[in-house]
């Protein structure tokens, strides 16, 4: 019996030493290999100014070259990236083409700089993961700890991206599977994260967080409460316009029987079309329409009106169906934030930063199926003050989006509602959803009585 115990004890510690020395190194890398990618993001975007006219006027001719490098250099960089990283973690043991890395970091800042409606978190969970693969067959892993490694990778990559390394680290593990959370990989998960964040903050990189100097002014606030919880509902269908938009206008633009390049090109010449129509609030990263969104002060809420969040849906499924390259997670929170900032000033104008902060992390928790990774989110960014409105909100539109996600990859390993029948480990593209037979047989009952009151 003792001797079983100091053979587990043993075992353990030795796994856990081994784990923290991995991921350690993994994050540092990827930390610094992602703070490259990042640095030349924001020069790229400082050289807009040296051009003789408006930057996204290149769009057309970036989404071809975009194309054109990723079908002849790295298929598999195609798309927002984190969608292939988890199609590789659960198809291809977490094997990626090393190809990938330089790939995906040249035509996600071809996409920015001339003004594609995506995101960089993508490329950075992507460019993590590749290097994190990279590490493995170099020191010759086995698939099982390649695996593991991998989703360290995009922990790492997530967490350098936006500056936030629990809820990196909690969604690398939360984003493979819907509904479970893969414990044995948390722990180097949340060591690669930190590690990555360290790294990049000594590299120079600087993170925007945001005081919203929320503050209850009573313990227990139920009026409020119930505004959160309509909240989390309106998110939740938010959300789901957005993976509908998304997905819809990828399968369109793909089944449309002319050259890719041709596609990319008309798709890029729409947008500069729509941006020279409704503005340039629309493309790019639209960091500063988020800034905006959550401000204290509403003299910044004046470009923010009702339909800006359906227009940003708009140029970001052109942006990525017309085969731009990002992530889509920067565009959600721009979704999200902008919504919120919209349902507050409706149902809450005495609290329109705190709804655009919820709108922030609770489309992404229903669109990505994160609602843990969403609420970590919530308080690293706004603030411990926000956690249990966060957490509420983000729960509800994660139910409320349904059996779906932006990732089709996905796994599905749960229900979101007891009423609902569907077979359980099938990627969320393929699942068949019906109600249980004894939720039918409710319904035919009620049908019955109808008409019999009706004779």
């Amino acid at each position: 019996m003792i001797q079983r115990h100091v053979t587990e004890q043993t075992a353990i510690f030795f796994s856990v030493v081994k784990w923290v020395f991995l991921s350690s190194m993994v994050g540092v890398v990827i930390g610094a290999t992602v703070t490259l990618f990042l640095k030349i993001l924001v020069y790229s975007e400082s050289s807009r100014s040296l051009l003789p006219f408006d930057f996204y006027y290149l769009l057309p001719f970036a989404l071809v070259i975009s194309v054109w490098l990723t079908k002849t250099f790295a298929p598999t960089a195609e798309g927002h990236g984190t969608e292939k990283v988890i199609s590789a973690v659960h198809k291809n043991d977490g094997k990626i083409d090393v190809s990938v890395i330089p790939v995906k970091t040249l035509t996600t800042v071809l996409t920015i700089f001339a003004g594609g409606s995506v995101g960089k978190e993508g490329p950075g969970a992507q460019i993590g993961a590749g290097m994190a693969s990279l590490i493995s067959s170099l020191l010759k892993f086995h698939k099982q700890d390649r695996k593991k490694l991998v989703i360290c990778g995009i922990s790492a990559g997530f967490a350098t991206v936006f500056g936030t390394p629990i809820a990196g680290a909690i969604f690398g593990v939360e984003v493979l599977i819907i509904g479970v959370i893969m414990y044995d990989v948390l722990l180097p998960s949340f060591i690669a994260g930190f590690a990555a964040f360290t790294t990049a903050q000594l590299l120079g990189i600087e993170y925007t967080y945001y005081d919203l100097h929320f503050v209850q002014n009573v313990s227990l606030d139920i009026s409020l409460i119930l505004k959160v919880i309509l909240a989390g509902l309106f998110f939740g269908f938010v959300s789901d316009i957005v993976i509908t938009s998304i997905s819809h206008t990828h399968s369109y633009i793909k089944s449309i029987p002319v050259s890719t390049y041709i596609k990319a090109f008309v798709g890029g010449t729409i947008i500069v079309g729509l941006t020279l129509l409704l503005g340039k609030q629309y493309i790019g990263l639209g960091l500063g329409t988020i800034a905006d969104a959550l401000s204290q002060n509403p003299a910044d809420y004046t470009d923010i009106h009702w339909y800006t969040f359906i227009l940003k849906t708009i140029f970001t499924s052109l942006s990525l169906g017309a085969g731009g390259s990002g992530g889509v997670i920067t565009p959600i929170f721009y979704i999200g934030a902008t919504s919120g900032n919209f349902f507050g000033s409706i149902i809450a104008p005495d609290h329109i930063t705190l709804f655009a902060a919820l709108g922030f992390v609770s489309v992404v928790a229903a669109t990505t199926n994160t609602p843990i990774a969403s609420t970590i989110m919530a308080v690293e960014l706004f603030g411990l003050d926000i956690a249990h409105y966060a957490a509420l909100a983000a729960v509800i539109s994660f139910l409320i989006s349904g059996h779906r996600s932006i990732f089709s990859s996905q796994i599905l390993a749960m229900r979101k509602s007891e009423m609902l029948s569907m077979k359980i480990g099938e990627e969320v593209d393929n699942i068949n959803i019906s109600l249980e037979k004894h939720e039918i047989d409710k319904i035919d009952k009620f049908k019955r009585k109808l008409r019999k009151k009706k004779k």
